[in-house]
């Protein structure tokens, strides 16, 4: 569940409007709007202003809107659906609501949130398709800015296209199967010829195009995406990771994805968690091979989403191999891997003209839990190390590197949660790091860096390494 600061305080539906009354009260400019953004839609439009304006009269007259003359009175309301208080007036806006809440008439007053029970979004109509935009009242022109943005990205086409999808919607339904097959169906409806058809004005063409998809349709494959989920941010998912997530008919996430990120997905996307930590496997990296063929050859859309970048220390090496035995067809999505997001954070430069002129990816564990002997002794020749996994051996770690030669006041950076707002910095020379605790466990994700780049980073403001054991932080 999310936090309850993001969390709506409205939930947005489109009602149906055709054939019902919407009562705007106002002389002005703000009833003129509130009109115009009706008309956006099907729903009849009723203007109570006794003394309208000249451009409100003019809006009424050139759309033959139905006018009451008369100040607002209760039976104004008669039939109403909707009731916009758009007076200027608070105490008059105040009455308006009260009555339609007594006739049981959701009622918005213009700029009053307190007295809405409705807010109108900033809308992008492309009928049948709209895009509509809410702050819950607190930033109209936030929402204004959102929707040009929209309106620019967005084909003045969809709104063709999604009429032309509506025809084809009964033959769909009849000849493609439910689930993945006919959600494919849709999405090379929508994303392929057709809808380049469509965008140029050959709706002829895009006729024929959306037939012969029907009348040739192959056999559905499957296909797997190992996609990079980044250090856990949202914003640090790459666009093509966001897309694939949103086409998957199947997300296997790792454990240390964040749910955030993995409610990016469809919500009628199957969703298999197959997380796995230090001596905690939900399921056996053959299982997981085993799973993402199986979902494959059921011809399902797989993202198999993985912390970081999928090549680095993510195991994607053995899960390609499996694709590969089995002739499922995949693809690789690199992500922001954590040592990337952890020097971001730090300001720390990885590699450094005349002091680091290469970086090393380690771990802290081989395949057999064992920490690793070969990789030390590059730390002694200007490399900048980043070690993963490095939680619980952050002590043998720093004194296999004492042991290779590597100077004791070498300094030492430890990020846990890089990027994702409640990250942990911790910095101190390598004799410290050889002081670590292994006892002290987290679920949230630790990276080690250790070189003499480490010095020009900024960390005037992290947590001395030396006070992790005696304190409540969590130790690497």
């Amino acid at each position: 569940m999310r936090p309850i600061e993001e969390q709506l305080s409205v939930f947005p539906v489109f009602f149906k409007v055709d054939g019902r009354m919407a009562v705007v009260v106002g002389n002005g400019d703000e009833a003129l709007a509130k009109a115009r953004l009706l008309q956006e839609s099907r729903i009849g439009v009723r203007l109570v202003a006794s003394a309208p304006s000249r451009e409100l009269g003019a809006f009424i007259i050139q759309n033959d809107i139905e006018h009451v003359a008369t100040p607002f009175a209760a039976d104004t309301l008669a039939d109403a659906s909707l009731v916009f208080a758009a007076t200027g007036d608070a105490d008059t806006d105040e009455q308006i609501v009260e009555t339609a809440r007594q006739l049981k008439i959701p009622a918005n007053a213009v700029d009053r949130p307190d007295l809405c029970d409705f807010y109108t979004p900033a809308l992008v109509n492309r009928a049948p398709v709209a895009v509509a935009i809410g702050s819950e009242g607190t930033g109209p022109v936030l929402t204004q800015i959102i929707r040009s943005k929209i309106e620019a990205i967005l084909p003045g086409s969809t709104g063709s296209l999604a009429r032309l999808a509506a025809l084809y919607r009964g033959a769909v339904d009849r000849l493609v199967p439910r689930g993945a097959p006919r959600r494919r169906f849709w999405r090379e409806f929508f994303q392929g010829g057709v809808a380049s058809a469509i965008n140029t004005g050959d709706v002829s063409g895009a006729r024929r195009l959306a037939t012969r998809m029907l009348k040739t349709r192959e056999a559905e494959t499957g296909f797997v995406s190992l996609v990079g989920a980044g250090p856990g941010a949202t914003d640090l998912l790459t666009l093509r990771a966001q897309r694939l997530l949103q086409e998957a008919d199947t997300i296997v996430h790792d454990r240390l994805v964040p749910e955030t990120l993995v409610a990016m997905g469809r919500r009628d996307a199957q969703r298999i968690p197959v997380g796995k930590s230090k001596g905690c496997h939900s399921k056996t990296q053959g299982e997981i091979n085993d799973l993402l063929v199986s979902l494959a050859k059921q011809g399902n859309r797989v993202v198999r989403l993985k912390s970081g970048d999928p090549l680095i220390f993510g195991r994607a090496g053995e899960e390609i191999a499996a694709l590969r035995e089995n002739d499922i067809n995949f693809e690789i999505v690199p992500g922001v891997t954590s040592a990337l997001a952890a020097a971001a954070e730090t300001e720390i430069p990885l590699t450094l003209r005349g002091v680091a002129s290469s970086l090393v990816f380690a771990t802290g564990h081989d395949r057999n839990s064992e920490v690793l002997p070969d990789w030390a002794s590059l730390a002694l020749n200007g490399t900048t190390v980043a070690v993963y996994m490095g939680r619980t051996v952050a002590a043998a770690v720093a004194k296999q590197l004492a042991n290779a030669g590597l100077a004791a006041d070498t300094p030492v950076a430890i990020i846990e949660s890089a990027s994702i707002g409640n990250q942990k910095i911790y910095a101190g020379p390598l004799s410290d790091l050889a002081t670590v605790a292994p006892g002290r466990t987290s679920d949230a994700p630790v990276l080690i860096l250790i070189g003499d780049a480490i010095r020009h980073g900024a960390l005037e403001n992290s947590i001395p390494i030396h006070q992790i054991n005696s304190s409540n932080a969590i130790a690497a």
